[in-house]
């Protein structure tokens, strides 16, 4: 099998944009969480929210190009293209053997709504013919592709909150079973409109206990949870045959070891509850980076501070690692940029692998009270430093949909 690593890396996310700007800030425990403005609060019952307020589309893509594309799109060229920069690549790869593999949970769902109020409000005829180049899900692939002319394997995920890490663990299988020399992989979601907020607060799945602090409100493991916040954003690695990267003398973020995946064939939105589906994914990627548990030292956990699904993955992680669990530092990213859908995975997988590299253990913020029924090492409220070689970041979504991808630091 071809041996895959880490050779760029871009984000987009409440707390920054740029990958540096995203890194300082989590590991200050520093939050991007703020009151909703993107959607009429009064519309719903959760006022919180992880908005990239800092990202300024005609800045980062030029105005004509802004224009043409949904936000989620927006958000995953700004993050490809500081992945593909800070890797270096462009003009030492064949772009016949370099492909795309971009996801998203929901796609282009504000493009479409605004479509249909012009469809309703002033006639067919003022419809945008760009409205579905904007709406579909797949477009953020397709505009990554044509963007730096990729003209290998492209594709989209949409499994939900899993879609990022299904992204990366399929762009993995793709470079190591020779079907691509190098892949961009990731994912971008924007989904802050009426309904979308509305019909989660439907399912009571939203925090709304802490409108009035929402830096608050994200609180995984935490016996004061009562939801998730909608946060959005994109997160983008470039994916490298290793031998092409070493010779080419590229800088080795880390490298991609394993993938495994599942279904819990349980609930269409909520987990098993005895968490034996993600169990199954976490085992799938150990045996799939052909290692034993003991070597991994980290998790990035997918944690949404939801009541039922913080308590399945702690079960979870109890389940894969037996005994081992005790000594695992488990941390949760999302308490300072909330939950980015389908592009979670991404840039959970970006923090995973800086941590590695730097050896610094994001914190999981807002741990006040500690749910006894997640009794791990959850590296609460503080960054810490930590040598750690091997580091897991988990990933599952509505569906059943449950993704686990697992880095190595690399070493000449």
């Amino acid at each position: 099998m071809l041996r895959v690593v880490v050779t760029g890396l871009g984000a987009v996310t409440p707390v920054g944009i740029g990958v540096k700007a995203y890194w300082d800030a989590i590991t200050a425990g520093r939050s991007g969480l703020g009151p909703l403005t993107l959607v009429d609060p009064e519309q719903v019952p959760s006022k919180v929210a992880g908005e990239c307020l800092d990202f300024d589309p005609a800045v980062a893509l030029g105005p004509k190009e802004a224009r043409r594309l949904d936000r989620s799109t927006q958000f995953a060229l700004s993050a490809a293209r500081e992945a593909w920069q800070d890797s270096g690549i462009e003009g030492t790869v064949d772009k016949d053997e370099t492909g795309v593999l971009f996801a998203t949970g929901i796609g282009g769902i504000s493009s479409l709504l605004a479509s249909a109020k012009v469809l309703h409000t002033k006639g067919p005829n003022r419809v945008s013919p760009f409205t579905v180049p904007q709406l579909m899900p797949n477009a953020a692939a397709g505009q990554i592709a044509m963007a730096f002319g990729l003209r290998g394997p492209n594709f989209c995920t949409t499994t939900a909150c899993a879609a990022s890490n299904h992204a990366l663990g399929l762009a993995f299988q793709s470079i190591r079973h020779g079907e691509a020399e190098a892949m961009v992989a990731g994912g971008a979601e924007s989904a802050f409109v009426d309904i979308a907020l509305v019909a989660f607060a439907q399912m009571i799945a939203l925090s709304t206990k802490f409108n009035d602090r929402p830096q608050a409100a994200s609180r995984p493991f935490d016996s004061l949870r009562d939801g998730f916040v909608m946060g959005e954003g994109a997160g983008a690695l470039i994916l490298e045959e290793r031998e092409h990267a070493l010779r080419r003398g590229a800088t080795i973020h880390a490298e991609l070891i394993g993938f495994g995946q599942s279904a819990d064939a349980f609930h269409i939105t909520a987990p098993s509850e005895d968490g034996s589906g993600a169990a199954l994914a976490m085992r799938r990627a150990l045996r799939s980076a052909e290692i034993d548990p003991t070597e991994v030292g980290y998790i990035n956990a997918h944690a949404t501070s939801t009541p039922t699904g913080d308590v399945s993955e702690a079960r979870a992680i109890r389940a894969a690692f037996g005994r081992y669990a005790d000594r695992l530092a488990v941390s949760a990213t999302k308490s300072m940029i909330g939950h980015l859908f389908g592009a979670a995975g991404a840039g959970e997988g970006i923090a995973t692998v800086v941590a590695s590299r730097e050896g610094i253990l994001p914190p999981t913020m807002n741990l006040t009270s500690p749910d006894p029924a997640c009794d791990l090492d959850l590296v609460p409220n503080q960054a810490r430093k930590a040598d750690v070689e091997v580091a897991m970041s988990n990933g599952f979504g509505f569906g059943g949909h449950n993704a686990v991808v697992i880095f190595r630091r690399h070493e000449e």
